[in-house]
């Protein structure tokens, strides 16, 4: 089943099922008239099941004309795992990490499938990172590893879209990581049980249609049931809150010279059996500001 977040016809937030395959998506079943927010279903003990008895109903919605938002757009916590491939650890010529290295981002740094990626006006440095994205499913602390899948509601796309220079403003990467509309996340939530083995599942990363970044997950350092035991120790995962595992070697930071994202560009990240998350880069105005 997958489950996308978008804007419907009458101006407010919904969620609901996306019918079609992930290569053709058709339309949306909405579930909107139980639950108005994708956290606020998964929250719902019995959530996914009512979403699963709907999934035969025609679509309400054609996906073509949704404007999708970020696939749970109102998180409470959204953690990064920084040098989380071996590849990507290669390239930056760091040591391989001994615990998790963890950051934080902010929804209102995340924009959805097919929407605009800003670059912001401070900086000409904006990179891209195809990454995982796990969303939690259920309220946990302390969860072993062998009891951790137990607790993953779906599995999605993300661009963790990086503002070079200010991530090495100093060793905390937050600013790099948060400026607005820099991230982006989707199409779509593929719930767990339609991916046995996450290891198998291979990565793309498409900057106008050329080939930048290709992985295996099975080359994560730390996999997805040693992130959340590892987060569910030093804080209470909900609902919702979403795990952003890390970006493989080819980063255009690494590039001869370096491969930054630009106003007109297309940028893909493309999961097999989850889908391809496609976002245009546009520019921040130059008298944008906020006083």
């Amino acid at each position: 089943m997958k489950l996308t977040s978008y804007i419907g016809q009458d101006g407010r937030e919904s969620c609901g099922i996306v019918t079609g395959t992930i290569d053709n998506p058709v339309g949306i079943i909405d579930l909107g008239d139980r639950y108005t927010t994708l956290k606020a279903l998964l929250a719902d003990e019995g959530g996914l099941a009512y979403a699963q008895s709907q999934a035969g109903r025609e679509p309400t919605v054609a996906f073509a004309g949704a404007k999708l938002l970020p696939v749970v757009s109102n998180p409470d916590k959204i953690f990064c795992v920084g040098v989380n491939f071996a590849s990507h650890v290669r390239e930056t010529g760091r040591e391989m990490p001994p615990k998790p290295m963890i950051f934080m981002r902010f929804a209102e740094s995340q924009v959805g499938a097919n929407q605009d990626m800003i670059s912001p006006k401070v900086s000409d440095q904006f990179d891209y990172e195809g990454e995982l994205a796990v969303v939690v499913g259920k309220r946990c602390r302390y969860v072993p590893e062998d009891k951790a899948l137990d607790y993953v509601a779906g599995y999605s796309c993300y661009n963790d879209g990086s503002v070079r220079d200010w991530q090495r403003h100093s060793q905390q990467f937050g600013p790099g990581k948060n400026f607005v509309a820099t991230g982006a996340f989707g199409p779509w939530m593929v719930t767990r049980d339609e991916i046995p083995d996450v290891g198998a599942l291979s990565m793309k990363t498409r900057l106008n249609g050329r080939e930048v970044q290709t992985a295996t997950l099975d080359d994560l350092i730390f996999d997805v049931p040693a992130l959340i035991a590892y987060c569910s120790s030093f804080i209470t995962l909900e609902a919702g809150d979403v795990i952003i595992t890390g970006t493989t070697g080819g980063v255009g930071a690494f590039h001869k010279p370096p491969l930054w994202m630009k106003a007109g560009d297309t940028v893909e990240v493309e999961i097999s059996g989850i889908g391809i998350l496609r976002n245009s880069i546009a520019k921040e105005a130059d008298d944008f500001a906020i006083l």
